[in-house]
């Protein structure tokens, strides 16, 4: 056993050194989490059978990702988690595990030429600064390795774990259908737990966390903001808008009418519930990605019904009272006052940020917060307003070099991906996948502009690691449409079936 491990090591240091920083980081982030030496050790069995799984089955293992990654605040909010594991710590110990198991199977598939690409360069660029944010000691609170870890986990380095994942793991045709239909099926699930609010109310669980926490986010003018599935509605409104746009740009492209029918479908559910969230934004996330679709289709025939509905649908909501009736009708027309008092309160706030940001271009650090800054700190001030933006936390954290390295990083990433889709590809559906994808982004980017819900449970690992399905689309071009020659013939052999018996039953 030891010189299989010694010649592995010798044959494979680069891959060698790399598992052993990702196993040596998999320790820190139990330990950082709180865990001793004795729970460790007992949890050692369920983590060896984890891993077992994990290398046995290993789609299963990102299967389970995306699900935990889905529902985790849904459970979560439910009390049907164990007490002290940090939320997090389910989706990254999988990453960790899945980037593990590619390495170790790089010799016999090799995915990582995948990986190089835009993407990677530009969140490689803002993991860099938000490295060098360790040292950042703006309030003279010393160097805490342990609260900047904490906050550049969530903010950076999770974002270059979910590029990896998604790089290498939908690599096949097949797979990426079967993520859209299982990313579809969530989306019903959460449009499902909507109407079971609506209709039969909270839970118990969920009934105590509107009451206490809740209430004053998710009552508004007597209107209730209903969240689903997620942690809030307006993490729910931005994740609906950009699925949304997703789905029915992924229904008008493909060529396949169960497809087409059943995306369609999952819009229409989507949308409905995007509207019981009460989330203003969700409707300018929604607008926002559809015309970018108009941009990126290079069609006339899509450009022109698009811009007439987009156009229609303003002039409803910002110049009419039709509807006004209905309580989240009314509550999505406010995001077109200009005098909405919530809106003026987040205005207030950002001048003052402003005014104590200039003397912090590096930001007050990842990590820093009203917790461990003193009454007495210069800084204090920006440590308690609220950001309700994850922009401006970014702003607040990382300094104005910060916002403008993310929104720099954001741009090229999103760039790359428009010009996949509008030049690399030829296939008229994958086209329509990759603008899916491109336009989610973008509209979930929007939401986190107006709200602190980008980096939130499910929101980054779903749109982020769409982001980086785009990239991979050149890749399994020719397969994919193969794949779908094949569908759309048996589509039409099954057409001409039900036409032959149909004529049949007339003689």
């Amino acid at each position: 056993m030891t010189n299989s491990i010694t010649t592995y090591t010798s044959e494979n240091r680069g891959r060698a050194l790399v598992l052993f920083l990702l196993f040596g980081l998999a320790i820190y982030q139990f330990v950082n989490a709180g865990f001793s030496a004795f729970a460790m050790v007992c949890l050692s069995p369920v983590l060896v059978l984890a891993v077992y799984v994990a290398f046995t089955w290993k789609m299963t293992a990102f299967w389970a990702l995306f699900a935990i990654n889905y529902t985790v605040m849904f459970f979560g909010k439910q009390q049907m988690l164990p007490n002290g594991i940090p939320t997090s710590l389910y989706n990254e110990m999988l990453e960790l595990l899945l980037i593990a198991i590619a390495i170790v199977d790089a010799r016999e598939e090799p995915k990582f030429e995948r990986t190089a690409n835009l993407m990677l360069y530009a969140l490689i660029a803002w993991c860099g600064y938000c490295t060098l944010q360790v040292l950042n000691d703006t309030c003279d609170l010393g160097i805490n390795v342990g609260n900047w870890y904490s906050g550049a986990r969530m903010m950076a380095f999770q974002l270059l774990y979910i590029f990896l994942v998604f790089s290498l793991y939908i690599s096949t045709p097949k797979i990426l259908h079967q993520y859209l239909w299982v990313w579809a099926f969530f989306c019903l699930f959460s449009a499902f737990w909507t109407w079971k609010q609506q209709t039969f109310g909270w839970t118990h669980a969920e009934s105590v966390w509107f009451e206490s926490v809740g209430y004053a986010t998710h009552r508004v003018n007597g209107i209730i903001r209903y969240f689903s599935t997620f942690n809030d509605a307006a993490t729910y409104g931005c994740n609906a808008a950009a699925a949304a746009v997703a789905f029915i740009i992924f229904s008008i492209t493909t060529k396949i009418k169960r497809d087409r029918y059943f995306f369609l479908i999952v819009a229409a559910f989507i949308v409905k519930g995007m509207f019981a969230s009460g989330t203003r934004t969700a409707i300018v996330c929604l607008f926002a990605g559809i015309m970018v679709y108009v941009i990126l289709s290079k069609s006339i025939k899509i450009a022109v019904p698009v811009i007439l509905f987009a156009g229609l649908a303003y002039v409803f909501l910002a110049y009419t009272d039709i509807g006004q009736g209905n309580s989240q009708i009314r509550r999505m027309r406010s995001a077109f006052n200009k005098n909405d008092a919530s809106a003026n309160v987040r205005t207030i706030n950002q001048a003052s940020i402003r005014k104590y940001i200039q003397d912090a271009p590096w930001g007050i650090g990842i990590g820093t917060n009203y917790n461990n800054v003193p009454a007495n700190n210069k800084f204090r001030k920006l440590s308690t307003i609220p950001p309700d933006s994850e922009y401006v936390y970014i702003w607040v954290h990382a300094g104005p070099i910060g916002i403008t390295t993310f929104i720099i990083t954001m741009l090229l990433m999103l760039g790359g991906a428009c010009w996949i889709t509008m030049f690399r590809l030829k296939s008229r559906s994958l086209m329509g996948i990759g603008a899916g994808f491109t336009c989610a982004f973008v509209a979930i980017q929007l939401g986190g502009y107006a709200n602190q819900i980008l980096m939130q449970f499910p929101n980054a690992l779903i749109y982020y690691g769409g982001l980086s399905i785009v990239y991979i689309l050149p890749f399994i071009e020719k397969d994919w449409v193969q794949m779908e020659e094949k569908r759309f013939a048996e589509q039409q052999e099954r057409e001409r079936l039900k036409l032959e018996k149909k004529k049949a039953s007339r003689v």
